[in-house]
């Protein structure tokens, strides 16, 4: 497979890595949200890693929303930080954004779930631990009948966004030619004032 080379790692060296990351994350790319891994610290000093939807990017920032109830949720109040990675087998592209986790307004949380499909509206309201113990015909059953009586939803009071202010952030290309490359951005403070600091790597 022949990855190309129009964004070789060490051509961005120099470029403001929120500019580089906006341009891997574009328009096009969230018209169909992505994955992307989210990894948080648990309550037992253990690492837990699951997949949401990449909401968007903005300020710098990458946002998803979740259930209020989750245990991720849980993990961010005792420990407001996070990374996460998205992955492009094709384009052989790898993202890895570490940082601080800060919670979305009820504005943006509103948006968010506007943008979902249907069937993630519905499991917004729906994904409980009532409905997880029923059996199978029952849930369908109960789905189907919440679907019929609400055509439109507003989000749950369950619905909760957060972003992920980058301190670092990864970019990996890999090259069928020879070796991947990475380059590394870093920021101490986490703070636009801040300058990042970049540094290549072995693939």
């Amino acid at each position: 497979m022949n990855f190309g080379h129009d964004c070789e790692p060490e051509h961005y060296t120099d470029i403001d890595p929120i500019r580089l990351l906006g341009m891997w994350l574009g328009p096009d790319t969230l018209d169909a949200p992505p994955l992307m891994a989210l990894a948080t610290t648990g309550t037992d000093g253990y690492p837990r890693v699951r997949h949401v939807l990449l909401t968007e990017v903005a300020g710098g920032r990458l946002h998803f929303h979740t259930d209020s109830a989750s245990r991720k949720v849980r993990e961010l109040a005792e420990s407001p930080r996070a990374s996460c990675a998205l992955v492009w087998p094709d384009a052989g592209r790898q993202m890895m954004v570490t940082g601080d986790v800060v919670a979305a307004d009820a504005g943006e949380n509103a948006r968010a779930y506007r943008t979902r499909s249907r069937y993630l509206q519905l499991l917004a309201w729906l994904n409980t631990e009532e409905m997880a113990a029923m059996p199978v015909e029952d849930r369908h059953a109960a789905w189907a009948a919440f679907d019929r009586e609400h055509p439109a939803l507003d989000e749950p009071r369950t619905w909760a966004g957060y972003a992920i202010e980058p301190r670092e952030i990864v970019f990996w290309r890999g090259d069928s030619d020879g070796p991947s490359r990475r380059v590394r951005f870093t920021r101490g403070d986490g703070t636009a004032q801040e300058a990042w600091r970049s540094e290549l790597l072995p693939g």
